[in-house]
C-alpha cells in the first residue's frame, strides 16, 4: 500500500461477520494521526504527507473498503459505514483517540467519524471536502460529465485526462514533474471499478452540513481556491457551521493541494501539535 515512506507496523482490521477486512499501516512515533484517503485511492496515496507528519506523530494510513489490500464482500458504501471502518482501524492499531485528517471523500468520512465516534477524535482536519446536503455547491457540468464517463476510459488515458480537474492552473504550469509522479503512483495502484462507483454513491449521499456545529474537536479546514471537483465555497459553508474552525484557503491550489502546495503539511502538523487556539484556553 505505501509508497515512499517506511512502515513500522501493519495489519488487517477484521469486521464483525467477516464482510470486510481493512489493511492499515503505521509509521513514525508520537501522538497518533489517522489519515483517510479520498475517492478510489489507497492509503499509499498519502506518500507526500506521511513523511512530514511522521517527524512528530505516529501516522496510520489504511485502504478504504474494496480498495488496495482491503476487501469487501459488498459494494454498498455510505460515509457513515466508512467512518465505522475507520474506527475499526483505530481499534486494530490499539489507538483510543487520534488526530484525524481526511481529504476529499476522506474528509466526508472524517466528518462522520467525529460525529459518530467523537471520543476517538482529538482534532480534525477537513481537506478539499464538503458537508453535503442540499446546500453543498456542486462542481460544474463538465466535471460531472467527465467523472460519469471516467470508468469507460482506459486507465492511463483516464488518469491523464483527470489532470485539468485535479490540479489548479499554477501547478499544471509550473510543476508538471510532480503531476507525473502522482500519475505514476495511481497507475501503479489501480482501483476496482465496483469500489469506485460505490464510493461515488457514498459521496453523493453524504449529508453532514447541518450537524457540523455538533463537532467538538478542534478543526482545521483546508481547501484550494481553484478546486474544480469540490468548489471552494463548500469550505466557507463548513466554516459557517464551525465558527471555531481554522480556515486555510490555498490561493494557488486546485483539488490535490498536497501536491500543489506541499508546504501546507507543515502547517497541518503544527495545528495537530497545538489544535486549541490560545484565546480558547482557560
Amino acid at each position: 500500500m505505501t509508497a515512499g515512506f517506511h512502515t513500522s507496523a501493519a495489519g488487517d482490521a477484521p469486521a464483525p461477520g467477516g464482510r470486510r477486512e481493512l489493511h492499515w499501516e503505521a509509521t513514525g512515533e508520537g501522538p497518533p494521526v489517522l489519515l483517510i484517503m479520498g475517492l478510489g485511492l489507497s492509503g499509499g496515496a498519502w506518500w507526500r504527507t506521511v513523511p512530514v507528519l511522521a517527524r512528530h506523530f505516529r501516522v496510520i494510513t489504511f485502504d478504504n473498503r474494496g480498495v488496495g489490500r482491503s476487501h469487501s464482500l459488498t459494494y454498498s458504501f455510505t460515509t457513515e459505514a466508512m467512518a465505522d471502518d475507520a474506527a475499526t482501524v483505530l481499534d486494530a492499531a490499539g489507538i483510543g483517540e487520534a488526530h484525524v485528517y481526511g481529504i476529499s471523500l476522506g474528509g466526508m468520512v472524517a466528518q462522520q467519524l467525529a460525529l459518530r465516534h467523537p471520543e476517538r477524535v482529538s482534532s480534525l482536519v477537513l481537506g478539499a471536502t464538503h458537508g453535503g446536503g442540499r446546500r453543498a455547491v456542486p462542481p460544474g457540468d463538465e466535471v460531472v460529465d467527465f467523472f460519469r464517463r471516467r470508468l469507460t476510459l482506459p486507465q492511463e488515458e483516464a488518469t491523464w485526462a483527470s489532470v485539468p480537474y485535479n490540479y489548479g492552473p499554477a501547478c499544471r504550469r509550473r510543476h508538471a514533474g510532480r503531476i507525473a509522479e502522482d500519475v505514476a503512483q495511481r497507475l501503479a495502484h489501480p482501483f476496482p471499478a465496483g469500489a469506485y462507483r460505490a464510493q461515488l454513491y457514498a459521496a453523493r449521499l453524504h449529508n453532514c452540513l447541518s450537524r457540523l456545529s455538533r463537532v467538538k474537536a478542534p478543526t482545521m479546514i483546508v481547501h484550494g481556491r481553484h478546486d474544480r471537483l469540490i468548489p471552494v465555497k463548500n469550505a466557507y459553508l463548513m466554516a459557517e457551521r464551525m465558527p471555531q474552525a481554522r480556515l486555510e484557503i490555498l490561493a494557488q491550489s486546485g483539488h490535490l493541494y498536497p501536491t500543489e502546495q506541499p508546504e501546507v503539511d507543515d502547517r497541518i502538523a503544527a495545528f495537530m501539535a497545538d489544535p486549541v487556539p490560545a484565546h480558547a484556553r482557560r
